[in-house]
């Protein structure tokens, strides 16, 4: 009985500290829409390679991250995989279901451990369907404003991933991915920025060491903290730019028209 409650109250402290309004993308929402779907938002902890949903799987869920990132990857069918995109608390995961479909051939997991918010896809797609109202169609724009932005991400990683260095692909992603985070230090192995990127470990150790040599990062096994940000930034590639830069145009004006 003690355990029970002891639990409860630890669940009510982190509660707490969480807010739907930290995912960018329902804090963009009217009151009364967000008033309408906060009843049904499930806070829920999001440990690191936790699978979210499997290729071919039927969503059954819509997860809007707070603290975690999330990576959606492609898995090939001799185990080898790559990040196609990421998600953080700029987004939704779960967009296949706008697009008129209920699976996915990619796999998603939790790239950085943290907390976020699960909605049953039933809930959100009443909501995204509704008609009437003077706020009638508010969250299915700036839904589908949000998947272009994503597909732009998906696109550029793409495009990314065949031109580029592993240097700049290596600050590309480590430039999202503060984008999305409280701090300037990530708890990531090289090992799996390797799998993400689709590329050799090898290959990332020693992009790793030469930004580490020019003062850009600090490594630790398992723990990277960026000193210089602008000295990744003049060493990245477009690609960064081009996906910033669509985020903040798209989610930014459907927030002016609200």
């Amino acid at each position: 009985m003690v355990a029970y409650y002891g639990a409860k109250n630890m669940l009510a402290m982190i509660s707490a500290r969480h807010t739907p309004n930290q995912n960018h993308l329902l804090a963009a929402l009217p009151a009364e829409i967000l008033d309408r779907l906060s009843p049904h938002l499930e806070l829920i902890p999001m440990p690191l390679g936790d699978v979210l949903y499997e290729s071919g799987g039927q969503l059954q869920h819509v997860y809007f991250p707070t603290t975690a990132i999330l990576s959606l990857h492609y898995v090939m069918e001799n185990g080898a995989s790559a990040e196609i995109a990421g998600v953080g608390n700029e987004g939704v995961l779960g967009i296949s279901l706008f697009m008129g479909g209920n699976t996915t051939p990619s796999q998603a997991t939790v790239q950085t451990a943290g907390y976020g918010y699960r909605l049953k896809a039933r809930l959100i797609m009443e909501e995204f369907n509704r008609t009437g109202g003077r706020r009638s169609g508010t969250l299915h724009n700036l839904f589908l404003r949000y998947t272009q932005a994503l597909m732009t991400q998906m696109a550029q990683t793409a495009v990314c991933n065949r031109h580029h260095s592993v240097e700049q692909q290596l600050c590309r992603w480590l430039l999202l991915t503060l984008d999305r985070l409280p701090s300037n230090e990530l708890t990531i192995t090289q090992e799996l920025i390797a799998s993400m990127l689709g590329v050799r470990r090898e290959g990332i150790t020693e992009a790793a060491g030469r930004l580490q040599l020019a003062g850009l990062i600090s490594y630790r096994r398992g723990h990277i903290t960026v000193l210089d940000r602008s000295g990744l930034e003049s060493r990245v590639c477009e690609c960064y730019a081009v996906v910033k830069n669509e985020f903040n145009r798209l989610l930014c004006d459907i927030r002016h028209r609200q």
